[in-house]
């Protein structure tokens, strides 16, 4: 067995969680806000137990809940910046944290699987944050909603999943899933029925909420784009969140410390290092032949791009 990078490298953190699985590490921080905010909630209700339940209910809004969520008003939102951040953790029901977290789970494990553990939890946060932008603009300027501008708030990862859905969509639209129908279904067709159903709530009072899902979707499309073009926008995240946990770490890389592989295994001399040469073997051939009807060539690693050109010279 050759000897692999990362066995002796340090392992590289992203935000928020370590670099095995994001999209968990990410909802779990949802689950928990929720779990908090619910367990206040049941808090209320139980030590007003005289007071009827929707006036228990409108006091916890107005007394905790509005405090980790985005107010309509700009100006608000100076004496709570918080809520740029926490909002798009907090969740009101537990049909919209289970709605949400479904759907983040869906789209997040083809993304995450296409594209690496580093790039979900930005894109969440740049969704949330362009969310945040449209939902302020609606509701201040379109007439018919700015009668809610002193009561309403935004919260939710409504955005943030939204972005994701697009993000997927828009880097591997003919993506299948469950294949044994058919052929399988096309990732853009389950996109579709995610957004119409997203976006049938336009009809009701509170379809600013689904104004800031748009900003999710633009720019899930912004950055996935960005992406393909070899722009990275949450780098800047991630290495900030690596500065910070390793800030007061005694345990850190010195910087001017090699790497062991540099100093140990690739100690040549001037001389090439030795090249490992994949094994080609029918079923690993088929195995990449699948993966490119599914996700596309410009997926495949260097090794396993290798090992296609090995198996045609080994035809010929």
């Amino acid at each position: 067995m050759g000897i692999r990078e990362y066995d002796y490298a340090p392992r590289k953190k992203t935000l928020f969680g370590d670099d095995n699985n994001s999209l968990f590490n990410l909802i779990v921080i949802n689950v928990v806000v929720f779990v908090l905010l619910y367990f206040v909630l049941i808090i209320f209700y139980l030590t007003h137990s005289g007071d009827a339940a929707e006036a228990v209910y409108q006091n916890y809004i107005n007394s905790v809940f509005k405090w980790v969520a985005v107010p309509a008003r700009p100006g608000d939102l100076l004496y709570r910046p918080w809520a740029i951040l926490t909002h798009m953790f907090a969740h009101i029901s537990v049909w919209q944290i289970i709605g949400n977290m479904f759907w983040l789970w869906a789209f997040g494990y083809i993304l995450q699987d296409l594209t690496g553990n580093d790039k979900i939890i930005p894109l969440y946060i740049y969704g949330a944050g362009a969310g945040i932008v449209l939902y302020l603009l609606s509701i201040n300027l379109i007439p018919r909603l700015q009668p809610m501008l002193a009561a309403d708030i935004y919260y939710g990862g409504g955005a943030g999943v939204m972005a994701v859905s697009v993000a997927t969509t828009v880097l591997t639209p003919d993506y299948r899933i469950f294949r044994q129908l058919n052929g399988g279904i096309p990732l853009w067709v389950i996109t579709m029925v995610y957004v119409l159903v997203d976006f049938a709530g336009l009809a009701n009072d509170s379809f600013s909420h689904h104004f800031a899902h748009l900003g999710g979707a633009i720019m899930g499309f912004i950055f996935i784009s960005r992406l393909k073009k070899g722009y990275d926008m949450g780098e800047w995240m991630n290495n900030l969140w690596e500065w910070m946990i390793n800030l007061f770490n005694p345990d850190k890389p010195s910087k001017k410390q090699k790497p062991v592989k540099e100093q140990v295994f690739y100690n040549t001399k001037g001389r090439r290092p030795f090249k490992k040469t994949a094994n080609v073997t029918e079923q690993r051939v088929d195995e990449i032949l699948d993966k490119i009807s599914q996700k596309g060539y410009h997926m495949l690693t260097e090794e396993e791009k290798e090992i296609l050109r090995k198996a045609s010279e080994d035809s010929e």
